[in-house]
Order: structure tokens, then C-alpha cells, then sequence
């Protein structure tokens, strides 16, 4: 069965936050990731997203834009889900901050930092990253692994 996650990139002054996922984590711990979870039953996208950020960051998203979908097939982790990652210009709240136990810290990245980075949770997150400082239109395809 297809699990589908919404996530999504902040962007503030040319840099993106990530959250390094604790080490309790199931799937992908104590790596660098989007901010997201999984679509409940009956949610839409958009729906996740905005219940996601305001559970792990505490904001509530104004502006947002979707990027693409990447395929996760591997079965180790979660199965097969696929991600849908939204680029988030502004947000309400109080955050980003932690509100939970899913994060272990907060940061924010150039994209170039972010690219170099030897422990993200999806490999395919680079091309996605660059794609969003690229002056050209930031839909992009991802390939399945």
C-alpha cells in the first residue's frame, strides 16, 4: 500500500530549514529532512501540510507552491510512500521552533549547504534544493529510486 506524506521547504533569506529527525525515529533517524508527515485518511495535500507545520514547527503556512513528488520505495525504511514537497515562502505562528519529539534540531541552510550535507534522508532532496535557487520555473520531476 502507497503511504503519501506532505512536506515542505522553508525558505527564508535565500536559506531552507531542515530538521535532523531524532534518533527514536523509525524511518531515516537522526538525518537531515523536509518538515512533513504522513496524510491522514481523507486529508488532501494540502490539508497534511498545513496540520504537519503547525505539529513539528508551529506555524501555519501563507504561501506555498507545490515542487513535485518523489517515490520512496525503500522497504526498510517505511515502505513504499511518496513524498510531496511544497516550497513555502511565508508562514504564521510562533515558529519555526520544535514542538515535539520527532526533531532533534532545527536549522537553517544555504542550498549549497544543504546539498553537501552527507546525511539528508533522501538523496533526492538535492536535486529538489537546487532546483529552488535555480532562476527557472522550481517545478521539477524526480526520479523513482
Amino acid at each position: 500500500m502507497m503511504r503519501h506524506y506532505a512536506c515542505a521547504i522553508l525558505v527564508k533569506d535565500d536559506r531552507i530549514l531542515l530538521g535532523r529527525r531524532a534518533p527514536h525515529r523509525k524511518a531515516y533517524p537522526d538525518r537531515w529532512d523536509v518538515i512533513g508527515g504522513r496524510m491522514e485518511a481523507g486529508e488532501t495535500e494540502t490539508q497534511a501540510l498545513r496540520r504537519e507545520l503547525g505539529e513539528e514547527i508551529g506555524v501555519v503556512p501563507a504561501a506555498w507552491q507545490k515542487l513535485c513528488s518523489i517515490r520512496d520505495g525503500g522497504p526498510a525504511a517505511r515502505g513504499d510512500a511518496l513524498y510531496h514537497i511544497y516550497l513555502v515562502r511565508s508562514w504564521t505562528g510562533d515558529g519555526p521552533a520544535m514542538t515535539n519529539d520527532e526533531h532533534t534540531a532545527l536549522a537553517w541552510f544555504t542550498v549549497e549547504e544543504a546539498c553537501a550535507l552527507p546525511d539528508l534522508a533522501l538523496d533526492e532532496y538535492r536535486l529538489v534544493f537546487r532546483r529552488i535557487a535555480a532562476p527557472a520555473a522550481p517545478r521539477v520531476a524526480v526520479p523513482a529510486r
